[in-house]
C-alpha cells in the first residue's frame, strides 16, 4: 500500500507540476492561466494529450515540438520532475499512510512548495518576484497558521516544531525576523537586492515559523552565496549583471518544510 501511494503522489506531483510551468510561463506576462489552451509558443499549435504527459512527453520528443521541431525549454522538465519529487516527499514527511490526519499537512507542505518552485523560476528567468503571488500567498499563510492555532488538534500543519505554542503567533514573528533582517541588509547595500527579495523573506518566516525560519532563510542564503561565486567565478555572469537571488532565497523554505525539523535537531545534538 505504501508504494502504491507513493507512486500516486509522484504522478498527481507530476501533473501538478505540468500546471506550475503554465503558471510560471503566463503569470510574468500577465496572461490567463486558462486561455487559450497549452499550445506552443512558437508555431502556436494547440498540443495534444499526447504532448502534455508530464516528463514522458518531453523525453520522447527529445525536448522539441511535435509540430514545428522548435526547442521546448528543459525548464519544463524540471519543473515537472520536481513537482513529483516534491509530493513524494512530502509524503514520506507525514507518514500519510499511517495516520490520515497527516493529509492536509502533506497537501499544504506541498503546495507551498509548489508556490516557491513557482517563485524560483520566474525569479530565474523574468528576475521578478511578483506581489501578485507575494501578498496572496501571505494572506493565505496567516489564515492556515490562525486555523491551526484555533484547532491545534487537528494536525493541519502535521508534526512541525513551532515557538511559541501559539502558532499564529509563531508565523507573524517568524515573518518579522525574515522581513527586518533583509530589510537591514537591503539599507545597508541598496544594490545588494531588491524589495521583492524582503517580501519573499517576510513570506517565507510566515509560511515556516519560527524557529524553521532561521533554516529556511540560512539555507537559501548558503546556496545563493554559493551559486553567485560559481557563476562569478566562471565567467557566467559578469559583476554587473543581476543575479537572480529570490531564486535561491527560495530553495531555503523547501527544505525546511520538507526536513527542517530534523535539520535543526541534527544541529542542537551539537550541544
Amino acid at each position: 500500500m505504501d508504494i502504491l501511494l507513493y507512486i500516486i503522489f509522484i504522478f498527481l506531483g507530476l501533473a501538478i507540476g505540468s500546471f506550475l510551468n503554465v503558471l510560471i510561463d503566463r503569470l510574468p506576462l500577465k496572461k490567463s492561466v486558462v486561455r487559450p489552451a497549452s499550445h506552443c509558443d512558437t508555431c502556436g499549435k494547440k498540443l495534444g494529450i499526447l504532448d502534455l504527459i508530464p516528463v514522458l512527453s518531453y523525453l520522447v520528443l527529445r525536448g522539441r515540438c511535435r509540430y514545428c521541431g522548435e526547442a521546448i525549454p528543459r525548464r519544463v522538465l524540471i519543473v515537472e520532475a520536481s513537482g513529483g519529487l516534491i509530493f513524494a516527499l512530502s509524503y514520506w514527511r507525514f507518514a500519510a499512510s499511517i495516520e490520515p490526519a497527516n493529509y492536509a499537512g502533506l497537501f499544504i507542505t506541498a503546495f507551498w512548495c509548489c508556490i516557491f518552485l513557482i517563485i524560483i523560476f520566474i525569479d530565474w528567468e523574468h528576475k521578478l518576484i511578483l506581489n501578485r503571488i507575494t501578498y496572496p500567498s501571505a494572506v493565505i499563510a496567516l489564515v492556515i497558521m490562525g486555523i491551526a492555532t484555533i484547532f491545534p488538534d487537528a494536525e493541519i500543519l502535521g508534526e512541525r516544531t513551532f515557538f511559541p505554542d501559539i502558532i499564529i503567533v509563531s508565523s507573524i514573528i517568524g515573518g518579522a525576523v525574515g522581513f527586518l533582517f533583509f530589510f537591514i541588509v537591503f539599507i545597508i547595500n541598496p544594490g545588494g537586492m531588491g524589495m521583492g527579495d524582503i517580501k519573499l523573506a517576510l513570506l517565507i518566516g510566515l509560511v515556516t515559523g519560527l524557529p524553521l525560519v532561521i533554516p529556511g532563510l540560512l539555507i537559501g542564503i548558503f546556496i545563493g552565496g554559493i551559486a553567485a561565486i560559481i557563476l562569478l567565478v566562471f565567467k557566467l555572469k559578469a559583476r554587473k549583471d543581476i543575479i537572480p537571488y529570490g531564486t535561491f532565497l527560495g530553495i531555503g523554505p523547501i527544505v525546511a518544510l520538507l526536513c527542517g525539523n530534523e535539520i535543526l535537531d541534527w544541529y542542537l545534538g551539537f550541544f
